[in-house]
């Protein structure tokens, strides 16, 4: 199958109709919600704290949302996330226009939207699977995170001149100078009513878990289900040491690059808009990335694994200066060649995980693999809120970057995550568990 008519499998063409929709969604709030904190509290601590209080209920709780998706169907779980986050959202905009947006209020309606979070996660990224053939799974992949890359690039500069032409509340959160600022959140929560409405047209290709006979042994726990991926996680040596790589790769750069990017939009650049702009030139060239990775195929600097710690080490360096830079030109630069690195290797690291992990684990992996991508960043955000308030941006961002250069050299020194292998290729030495098609 090769692209048409990938994109006329009716399954795709409503998974990747809603997940434009939603993403574009996504990337109004993930600037417009940092910016409405910092706007009502102007301290860098109490946006780290805000992004730490958002990141722990997620981390803990997503464990047991890939338990829930491989019980009750990724799909279902998708679907009351969408329905929760459509009335948040709503909820949110409706404060913001008001100018009746206050810490609490933001702070209670912010944590149940990281909560809804922990379960959506998990169920978007096992839903494909479930409704792509095996064997197109790496186009639709492709396909898909490239997509999502067009949001990341229109998404900012959409919200960015949202905010330029109806206020972003820096002259204040009252009298409709914050009018662009609400309308962002309004937009979002449009997105995920739309994206419910496409995702109800998907049919998945297996049947969905259905309710236990009368008579029959009774479900595994959740407890016991979370535990049995975690268990099935440690046994394979290769996608353990890789998760935790990228776990501590998320606690050196992600909770730094939370806080200190908005803060590099105050206090240096130009506002919120600048912040849109930063944002979009890295979606942009994490595009161009995929575009590249799909020309070159599977070419590598020997293996995957060793390419992963090429890239991470080159983006290590990269990091360094953005605490310099003056001007958003020079940002963009930065991060444009951040994200074309970033860009290149993403699609190979979904993929390898999807083909390497059994169907029935699937969603719990997935869970993991956010836990320690996407969880664990929010974790270092408190730490890097007070750091941001004793030390300057350059120092920040130097630290960041020396020290995801660092992790990449010890990975490649001391760890076997240089020999991991693409799907299908063979590993130079791979003591793993059973392959997850047995």
């Amino acid at each position: 199958m090769n692209n048409n008519k990938l994109l006329r499998d009716p399954n795709f063409a409503w998974l990747m109709s809603g997940g434009v929709i939603s993403a574009l969604g996504d990337q109004f709030t993930m600037i417009a919600l940092p910016w409405l904190v910092l706007q009502l509290t102007h301290d860098p601590l109490a946006l780290g704290m805000m992004v730490a209080l958002l990141g722990v209920p997620r981390a803990v709780l997503i464990l047991f949302g890939g338990a829930l998706v491989d019980r009750h169907s990724p799909k279902r779980v998708l679907m009351l996330t969408k329905y929760v986050n459509t009335v948040l959202l709503g909820l949110l905009a409706a404060l913001v226009l008001s100018g009746r947006a206050t810490l609490p209020l933001v702070t209670v309606l912010a944590v149940v939207l990281s909560l809804a979070s922990a379960f959506s996660i998990p169920a978007g990224t096992s839903m494909l699977p479930q409704a792509i053939a095996p064997q197109h799974l790496a186009s639709a992949n492709a396909m898909m995170m490239a997509v999502r890359q067009v949001t990341m690039l229109a998404g900012p500069l959409l919200a960015g001149l949202l905010f330029a032409l109806g206020g972003d509340g820096s002259a204040g959160m009252q009298d409709g100078h914050a009018f662009g600022l609400g309308l962002a959140f309004a937009f979002d929560a449009f997105s995920f009513a739309l994206s419910a409405w496409t995702l109800a047209k998907v049919q998945p290709l297996s049947a969905e878990p259905a309710a236990q006979p009368h008579g029959t042994a009774p479900a595994e726990s959740v407890l016991r289900s979370v535990g049995a991926g975690l268990a099935a996680l440690w046994r394979d040596l290769t996608l353990r040491t890789a998760f935790l790589y990228w776990g501590l790769c998320a606690c050196v750069t992600g909770g730094v690059m939370q806080v200190a990017m908005p803060l590099l939009a105050s206090e240096r650049l130009h506002g919120a808009a600048a912040l849109g702009l930063l944002m979009g030139a890295h979606g942009a060239s994490a595009l161009a990335g995929m575009a590249l990775s799909g020309i070159v195929g599977k070419r590598r600097l020997g293996n995957l694994g060793l390419t992963l710690l090429v890239v991470d080490g080159m983006a290590g360096i990269l990091l360094m200066p953005l605490g310099l830079i003056t001007s958003s030109w020079q940002g963009m630069l930065i991060l444009g060649a951040i994200g074309v690195l970033g860009g290149y290797v993403q699609v190979a690291v979904f993929t390898w995980i999807q083909q390497r992990v059994a169907p029935q684990m699937l969603g719990r992996m997935m869970s993991i693999f956010m836990f320690v991508f996407m969880g664990l960043a929010p974790l270092t955000a408190a730490a890097a809120g007070w750091l941001a308030s004793q030390l300057t941006l350059a120092t920040l961002f130097t630290g960041a970057g020396l020290g995801l250069s660092i992790a990449a050299l010890a990975a490649w020194l001391f760890t076997p995550m240089a020999k991991l292998a693409d799907a299908g290729a063979p590993a130079a030495s791979d003591d793993t568990a059973p392959s997850p098609t047995n």
